[in-house]
């Protein structure tokens, strides 16, 4: 086998991608997504077990991964370590070959910096004036920069980035959000060495007594959250105890300890959903940051699965079991389907229904009675009944099959998200749409039980049934046509449990999910 190409130009690596996928090395994984879909994972190099864990994610969700290798002149200061980092080019080749790595894109500082002065990108200051910002100036804006460069040369449909570097992740998304880039950030969990020190390259830079100082860091941040799980929710609690545990090694030198909101960076003084604890310090000539998210919202639980799987009946049953909200998505998709036809908008003006779905306001609210479906409102209008009546049904396959009305719906059930606690099943839930829930289900069952329980549910009906062998042959073709499609294709998450339904009644389906849940989250159940 030849080793993964390291390509050093623009027009090399848009070569290599056009003529993609016949550049498909043999070690792309068989269950990745369909072709086209690329995954960049942008790093300096120095690869480590955290760069792994990305590329591995990024091998899983792709059909072709892209490691960029560039050491950032723009996002080191005059004083900072540029000509001291670690440069390991073979070694991180040899590590992209066993990882299944397409091509290494590692362009020179001319390539990237070809242009003096640069055109560069600045991010909001209230992004920029706490917690690192104020210690590295330009640092973000060098980060940015080449960030935005990178997403242009590679046009990736997936960025990767790791959230050890916490405030880095959220001026990207952020980034992504206000320049309308099609790409999606993948926010990827922080991976630690044996003693709890967060992986950086710059940890090989610790002598053996410095490392063991340096694992201060993670235990006052364990210390954070054991108080904030004890109650404690406000700033001064939560930091006073990050502060105690890192006095007690006097090498270590802080530069700042902060409890923020992940989303706008901005300092909190009390928890009510999300509140991220960050620490930068110094231990000896090594600067080293790291964090914690404190949680106070009930967890997600995502539903994922082929059709005919019971998806709809479980989800609806397990929100019932353990009080959650069931997000019906079925249902806001039958939402814009309505308001196609009040509006009198024809389902294959695709640019009419986008304008549409754009201004539209869709809430889900719980209905008096636990036994029902939620309320459905559109634009402060009840919908509930409306949206069920055939001539919605007829049009729903058309709306939901258009690529701005699922982007549309996919910010609102995001957003409605914000809050926790709720419970939602699709096809791609756990791997797009709530990608940080803390539990991911994957329901299935064979081809075989699905088209019998698809007939029996025929037969219950009085309706005519097809035979098994041609039940069998319609549902293989659907779960082909759903995991390849272009839009939300059928996947289940990398930290997904799969549970094959086969032989299992319903009932026993949402015990052993409802169990899951209870012995994840002790605390919530």
């Amino acid at each position: 086998m030849d080793n993964v190409p390291i390509i050093r130009t623009v027009s090399g690596l848009r070569h290599f991608l056009h003529c993609f996928p016949s550049n498909l090395n043999e070690s792309a994984s068989p269950s990745s997504t369909v072709i086209g879909q690329i995954g960049l994972v942008p790093t300096m190099g120095a690869l480590h077990t955290g760069h792994l864990s990305l590329i591995q994610r990024a091998r899983q969700e792709n059909q072709c991964v892209i490691v960029s290798i560039f050491v950032n002149p723009l996002q080191f200061a005059a004083h900072e370590d540029l000509t001291e980092y670690p440069q390991t080019l073979d070694q991180d080749q040899a590590l992209c070959q066993e990882q299944g790595v397409n091509a290494i894109f590692a362009p020179s500082i001319d390539t990237i910096l070809a242009d003096d002065p640069l055109t560069q990108v600045i991010p909001p200051a209230s992004l920029t004036e706490n917690l690192c910002g104020p210690h590295r100036p330009d640092h973000f804006t060098g980060v940015a920069t080449i960030v935005l460069k990178l997403l242009n040369i590679v046009q990736p449909t997936r960025a990767y980035f790791g959230q050890k570097d916490a405030q880095q992740l959220t001026i990207i998304q952020r980034l992504v959000q206000d320049l309308n880039l099609d790409v999606t950030v993948v926010p990827c969990r922080l991976i630690r060495e044996a003693t709890g020190l967060a992986l950086s390259s710059r940890n090989q830079y610790l002598n053996p007594q410095e490392a063991q100082q340096a694992t201060i860091l993670h235990h006052s941040l364990q210390a954070a959250q054991h108080t904030f799980q004890g109650g404690s929710c406000d700033r001064n609690s939560v930091l006073t105890t990050v502060a105690q545990t890192l006095a007690k090694e006097p090498q270590v030198e802080v530069d700042y300890i902060d409890l923020v909101d992940p989303l706008t960076l901005q300092p909190l003084e009390h928890i009510t959903t999300q509140g991220l604890v960050a620490v930068a310090a110094r231990v000896g000539s090594v600067r080293l940051i790291d964090n914690i998210l404190l949680d106070a919202r009930r967890p997600i639980l995502a539903m994922d699965g082929p059709a005919g799987a019971g998806k709809s009946t479980v989800t609806r049953r397990c929100a019932q079991a353990l009080g959650l909200q069931y997000l019906d998505t079925g249902a806001m998709y039958r939402a814009i389907a309505w308001l196609a036809l009040d509006k009198q908008v024809e389902v294959s003006n695709t640019f009419a229904i986008a304008e549409l779905v754009e201004d539209c306001n869709i809430e889900l609210k719980p209905h008096p009675d636990p036994q029902q479906p939620p309320q459905v409102w559109v634009n402060q209008q009840e919908v509930t009944q409306a949206i069920r009546t055939p001539e919605v049904t007829s049009q729903v396959s058309a709306v939901a099959a258009q690529p701005p009305v699922r982007e549309a719906l996919v910010k609102q059930q995001q957003r409605l998200g914000r809050q926790g606690g709720l419970i939602a099943e699709g096809r791609d839930i756990g791997t797009h749409v709530f990608p940080e829930a803390g539990l991911k289900i994957f329901l299935t069952a064979s081809i075989e039980e699905r088209a019998r329980r698809r007939q029996q549910d025929l037969k219950d009906q009085n309706l005519p049934s097809p035979t098994q062998s041609e039940l069998e042959d319609l549902i293989a073709s659907r779960d082909q046509q759903d995991s390849q499609r272009e839009f939300a294709p059928l996947r289940k998450a990398y930290d997904a449990i799969e549970i094959n339904t086969d032989g299992m009644t319903i009932e026993q389906v949402i015990t052993q999910i409802t169990t899951l849940y209870q012995e994840r989250f002790p605390a919530q159940a």
